[in-house]
């Protein structure tokens, strides 16, 4: 699959999750067969105004290219300066536009699911975006705002004539943040009505649900997020299964260990001890779920506070 002028060797990808999908995971991601790392999305003006925690987000490890840097922002102009900034300083090969976050500090500053209720300014950004960046644009978008207003068939026309290189649907509206079922019947529309690549997302938390997906739909990449949680052997059991049908078996305990313990010393490498710890508790928390007799080690992972005692903590599981 391409997008744009970039060669996916996967049609599986790793969805954006703010607070979840930082460089640490992303690697990871891609070294279980993800076929595009996509950024957690950064705000076009914290970019412009240089705040520093958001500059340090656009560094990219060579090893999870091709990579997606996902934008947010509420404003034409805001936005092409971003992406501009973006094309000249950063490795990134793809620059997504998101125009479908659900949460409420970001839609009331017009950005995000926002923009999904005015086609005619999405089809003018995207078209200002590619004429003035070379990288090809993607946008993320929702089928909707609520469901008197189901318009993914009419955002993504505009989308395409705009110039955009492809298109991520989520199959719930704004309203439904992420409760309900996704109605994939949407993204079969949206699918139909365009020529881009057409990337599902929504409801996949097992290789038989990609392939679902994709015979319903017809879309040409599946978008995995809170399934690949703790759980990055969805890639690549995904991937395996939709290009030969064999379905590999859930990762062992001990595996699952050892790669939690990976994520945790890459996240320290990243951000620090304090901070690296802080933030690998509820990713050990999501690589322990469902695996017999790990109820009471997930009630003492938010007391840990070093990697010594994490590691420990992760090690005595499985012994």
């Amino acid at each position: 699959m391409n997008i744009g002028n970039v060669k996916l060797e996967s049609n599986v990808i790793l969805a954006p999750m703010a607070g979840v999908s930082n460089q640490a995971f992303r690697v990871i991601a891609r070294e279980f067969g993800n076929g595009l790392s996509i950024t957690e999305m950064v705000s076009d003006k914290a970019i412009i105004h240089g705040n520093k925690k958001t500059l340090e987000m656009l560094e990219i490890d060579q090893n999870e290219r091709p990579l997606s840097l996902q934008l947010f922002g509420g404003e034409i102009d805001s936005l092409v300066k971003a992406a501009k900034y973006i094309e000249e300083n950063t490795k990134a090969d793809i620059i997504d536009i998101n125009m479908g976050c659900p949460v409420p500090k970001v839609v009331k500053n017009g950005a995000g699911s926002k923009w999904l209720l005015y086609p005619e300014k999405i089809e003018k950004a995207i078209k200002v975006l590619v004429a003035n960046i070379n990288k090809p644009i993607t946008v993320k978008i929702r089928i909707g705002w609520d469901n008197e207003h189901i318009n993914a068939v009419e955002n993504a026309k505009r989308i395409e004539n705009a110039g955009a290189s492809a298109i991520a649907v989520h199959a719930r509206t704004r309203e439904q943040m992420y409760t309900g079922k996704a109605n994939w019947e949407v993204i079969k529309e949206v699918k139909e009505a365009v020529k881009i690549p057409i990337i599902g997302n929504g409801d996949i938390f097992s290789p038989e649900d990609a392939k679902a997906m994709i015979d319903l739909t017809g879309v040409d990449a599946v978008m995995i997020g809170r399934g690949a949680m703790g759980n990055p052997w969805l890639i690549c059991r995904t991937a395996k299964y939709l290009k030969t049908g064999i379905l590999d078996p859930e990762p062992d305990p001990e595996e699952k260990i050892k790669i939690a313990i990976i994520h945790m010393e890459r996240l320290i490498n990243l951000k620090g001890e304090a901070i690296g710890i802080k933030e690998m508790r509820k990713h050990a928390g999501w690589y322990l779920k469902g695996l017999q007799g790990s109820t009471k080690v997930r009630e003492k992972i938010n007391e840990i506070n070093s990697k010594k005692d994490m590691e420990h903590l992760l090690l005595e599981y499985i012994k």
